[in-house]
C-alpha cells in the first residue's frame, strides 16, 4: 500500500467515526472541503436527490453514470434533464470494453439472463473501478433501509476493494425522509418511479415491485443474486 492511500484510509477511518452521526449537508461539505476537485458522485439516475444534496455544498462536480447500453430509455432522459438542471455538474458516462453486441458475440446473446455476475462485472464494476482510479474519494446513495446486506453502511467508509474514500451521506435517511425531501424541493425523478419502478438498474434485469414488498425486489427477480457488486 502507498503513503498516499494509507493516508487516505487513516483519514476514512477518523472521519468514521467523527461524522458517525452527521447530516447528509454536513457530510457533503466535510467531502467538498476534505477533497476538493477529487471526489465524484455516482447516481443510477433514478433520482436526482444526491446530486441536489451535494450541489448546495459544491456546484461543480463529477457525476459517475454507468452507462451499461442496458438502460432504460427514461433512465437516460433523466441524465440528460440533471445535466441541463444542473449546469456545473460533469456527467462521467462510464463506459464497458465491449458495447453490447460485441459482447453478444463472444459471450452470447442474454448474458444477463445466463450469468448475471459476470454481465454485471463487465459493464459495470470494471467500468466503475476504472473511473474511480481517477479520484480520492466517492460518493454513493447507499442507504441502510435498502437491503439486509446495507444495514450497517456508514456515513464515512474506508473502501478497500476500489481503493478510495467512500460517503455514504444519506446512509440513515428512511424511505419517508426521502419522499419528503423529493416533494418538498421538486426534485428530478425517473418516470419509471411513479410507475412502480423502485429500484431501477438495467431494463432486462429490473420489474416493478409489488405493493409492500422490498424495492430491491424488483431487481434480478427470480434469481438468487440481489447486488450488482458495485457496493459489495
Amino acid at each position: 500500500m502507498t503513503t498516499a492511500t494509507e493516508e487516505l484510509r487513516d483519514l476514512a477511518e477518523k472521519a468514521s467515526a467523527e461524522l458517525a452521526d452527521a447530516s447528509a449537508a454536513e457530510a457533503l461539505e466535510w467531502t467538498a472541503r476534505t477533497f476538493g476537485d477529487s471526489w465524484i458522485l455516482a447516481s443510477n439516475m433514478q433520482d436526482a436527490v444526491l446530486i441536489d444534496l451535494a450541489a448546495k455544498a459544491k456546484p461543480d462536480f463529477d457525476v459517475l453514470f454507468l452507462q451499461t447500453g442496458y438502460h432504460f430509455p427514461e433512465t437516460i432522459g433523466l441524465r440528460d434533464a440533471v445535466a441541463a438542471t444542473y449546469s456545473g455538474i460533469n456527467v462521467v458516462n462510464a463506459l464497458p470494453d465491449k458495447t453490447v453486441a460485441e459482447q453478444d458475440a463472444e459471450e452470447g446473446p442474454d448474458l444477463w439472463q445466463r450469468a448475471p455476475d459476470r454481465c454485471c462485472a463487465m459493464r459495470k464494476v470494471v467500468p466503475l473501478r476504472r473511473t474511480l482510479a481517477n479520484y480520492d474519494a466517492w460518493v454513493t446513495g447507499v442507504r441502510r433501509v435498502d437491503a439486509p446486506t446495507r444495514a450497517d453502511t456508514p456515513i464515512v467508509q474506508w473502501d478497500d476493494r476500489n481503493g478510495l474514500v467512500k460517503i455514504n451521506p444519506i446512509a440513515p435517511w428512511t424511505d419517508e425522509e426521502f419522499r419528503e425531501y423529493i416533494d418538498r424541493n421538486g426534485i428530478l425523478e425517473n418516470l419509471l418511479v411513479a410507475e412502480g419502478y423502485l429500484s431501477i438498474g438495467c431494463a432486462p434485469c429490473t420489474a416493478k415491485v409489488a405493493p409492500g414488498a422490498d424495492p430491491r425486489s424488483g431487481r434480478w427477480a427470480g434469481q438468487s443474486k440481489t447486488e450488482c457488486g458495485l457496493h459489495g
